[in-house]
């Protein structure tokens, strides 16, 4: 059996975790999140980290628990740092405007787009080109940040729309005059 994985997670000072049945509940200073796990999987918390347990070593119970621990160690990361995705728009006229805590983007269609910040998501405008998607669930700023990124996908032409922070957009040659 490997030692990957059975590392306990340090809970830092300020985080609570509790556990009620197979239900892992996480408080910090940014918020609370809590969810339900697999009844197989033994989770107990002590002496200020968390640890997870598999009864045995079949191949369910294996990525269960891989599974397991992951999401525990990113629900107390979210609680106590937060989560944070970063995108860029590219384009002539593309921009974003913040509306109290929803974002309006120009994306080169014929009327500007209202994007509305999900429960727990908040939208930071770093200049009108550059936004931050920030909050406590990292599956939900994921999934808010692809959808932004969705409503124009950076074209492989123009490099035009929007992408994450740092990503590359492999260019296409256009037609050739021949």
């Amino acid at each position: 059996m490997s030692r990957i994985g059975k590392e306990p997670i340090p809970v830092p000072p300020g985080a609570e975790v509790r556990i009620e049945g197979n239900r892992v509940q996480v408080k910090g200073p940014k918020g609370e999140l809590s969810q339900d796990f697999h009844p197989d999987m033994i989770i107990e918390v002590e002496e200020g980290s968390v640890t997870v347990r598999r009864p045995s070593d079949s191949n369910l119970h294996r990525s269960l628990h891989g599974l397991t621990r992951t999401l525990i160690a990113n629900m107390v990361e979210g609680v106590t740092t937060g989560f944070e995705k970063n995108l860029e728009i590219h384009g002539v006229g593309y921009r974003a405007v913040a509306r109290d805590r929803d974002i309006e983007l120009s994306l080169g269609f014929s009327h500007p787009i209202l994007v509305k910040a999900p429960e727990g998501i908040e939208f930071e405008l770093v200049t009108p080109t550059k936004i931050r998607v920030k909050g406590v669930d990292k599956q939900k700023v994921g999934q808010v940040a692809a959808k932004i990124r969705a409503l124009r996908k950076p074209d492989p032409y123009k490099g035009k729309g929007v992408r994450y922070a740092g990503e590359y957009v492999r260019r296409k040659a256009g037609k050739s005059a021949g």
